[in-house]
């Protein structure tokens, strides 16, 4: 069984007395069912999961629920032999968003107190917004995403004391030995190829057969573009969605990396602003991640975002390289100099970053360059720098330098991740290995008493 850290949360959560109904949102085939179902079975003696999607496939006992006694009649019907008390029934409501009425219905719900309740959804953002009553006070959400490398690493046995020593190591600024960091390059390689959904980790853990991994990539990527479909039969806006989608991967190889309007229509003069319902729909349901620009970084980088000016990586670098790459493992496990893998370096660290709780942005301006990724240090309450190289240039970042140099900026360091072994300082600018970007999480915020 694949382990998560999500799963000490929804555990924290579901044993700390709050009566807030959880909502564990993410793209589909992360893991949410799968986490919440076993975290569940160990903490409640009555578990009953009700998915949407199959009952709307099936025969429809809950799609035209109202109201609480409705759903109690409609849940008594398939499980009352199953059902205990408040203290040890835990009701899980999968793929929420499909039977959008269930988001305003938890609150009542939530007030009746019969049972605890667990919920798991995608495109969450969205359907909350069309929602007329939103339950604000009554839910926490929690987002999911793919296996980051450290849950790749433990998937592929190294163990937490292990990780803890290497954790040790960045803490302290330090370098690995040649034969540790070799090892971690290569693990870390490999989690290029493969990424973080469980169901192909899990298929190469069983057969270690790359034609079989990108089998089930393959798939997933069809679901992702059928799933659009799906969403957005009403509006139209299906081809472009998938368009937008299909074209991520070639624009990584482009030098910008940005979305340009006027490619995912063929026209020119094509405006930006007419594809933000398709960018919401990718950015939401998970399956992108959006870095916008910034221009001006100061803390807190939301304040300056250029909402016209953006990238989209996919939520996955598995799934990337079966894209480029397809069964070819040659240009990732041996790093050939003929082929360039910024995007994929770039692709792992926003899947990195932002599944450690970053908002995303980069720098952008038009005198001094771009820099790949910016966020907040809320420590230093300044913005943070980050470049990723994966050639032997690592040390040349003209845009970085130029950069930290603005006084205006305060920005007192940059940090360069690349393939080289040492972990080192000159001047404002730090060199850590590539594998150290799974120990960068956000800074948790210290509540303090404040005394007037």
């Amino acid at each position: 069984m694949l382990h998560r850290k999500i799963e000490q949360d929804i555990e924290a959560h579901l044993t700390s007395g709050s009566d807030k109904i959880l909502i564990v949102e993410g793209a589909r085939q992360v893991g949410k069912s799968f986490t919440i179902r076993e975290v569940s079975k160990r903490l409640f003696s009555h578990f009953v999961e009700l998915n949407f999607v199959e009952d709307d496939n099936g025969d429809q006992l809950f799609k035209e629920v109202r109201s609480v006694s409705d759903f109690y009649f409609a849940l008594s019907s398939v499980a009352g032999d199953r059902l205990g008390s408040p203290e040890d029934t835990l009701i899980f409501l999968d793929e929420i968003q499909h039977y959008p009425q269930y988001l305003t219905l938890l609150k009542f719900l939530r007030q009746e107190g019969r049972y605890r309740y667990i919920a798991s959804g995608s495109l969450l953002g969205l359907t909350l917004r069309s929602t007329t009553s939103i339950p604000v006070g009554s839910i926490l959400r929690m987002r999911m995403y793919p296996l980051d490398f450290e849950e790749f690493l433990w998937a592929n046995g190294m163990g937490k004391e292990a990780i803890a020593q290497l954790r040790s190591k960045w803490q302290n600024e330090e370098s690995l030995d040649v034969p540790t960091h070799e090892r971690m390059m290569k693990m870390f390689r490999r989690y290029l190829l493969v990424g973080g959904m469980p169901d192909v980790v899990n298929e190469y853990l069983q057969s270690n057969n790359i034609v079989k991994v990108r089998e089930v990539q393959r798939a997933i990527h069809s679901l992702y573009k059928d799933d659009a479909s799906k969403y957005v039969q009403e509006s139209g806006r299906e081809l472009q969605i998938r368009r937008i989608y299909d074209m991520i991967p070639s624009q990584m190889e482009n030098k910008k990396k940005r979305i340009v309007a006027k490619e995912i229509s063929g026209k020119e003069g094509d405006r930006f602003s007419r594809y933000q319902a398709e960018f919401e729909y990718l950015v939401s349901s998970g399956i992108a991640l959006d870095v916008h620009a910034i221009s001006n970084p100061k803390f807190p980088l939301k304040e300056s975002v250029q909402k016209n000016l953006l990238k989209l990586y996919l939520n996955d670098v598995g799934m990337l390289t079966a894209e480029l790459y397809r069964n070819n493992i040659v240009p990732v496990m041996q790093d050939l100099s003929s082929i360039n893998l910024g995007s994929v370096y770039e692709s792992v660290v926003a899947q990195e970053l932002g599944a450690h709780g970053y908002a995303l942005f980069y720098y952008d301006n038009r005198k001094n360059g771009e820099a790949d990724f910016l966020i907040d240090d809320s420590g230093r309450t300044e913005a943070l720098p980050i470049e990723v190289k994966s050639g032997k240039d690592y040390t040349i970042h003209s845009a970085l330098n130029r950069l930290i140099a603005i006084p205006d900026y305060h920005i007192s360091k940059g940090i360069v991740l690349s393939n080289d072994r040492m972990y080192r300082h000159e001047g404002a600018i730090t060199y850590m290995p590539i594998y150290y970007i799974m120990f960068i999480q956000a800074n948790e915020v210290e509540e303090a008493t404040m005394i007037f």
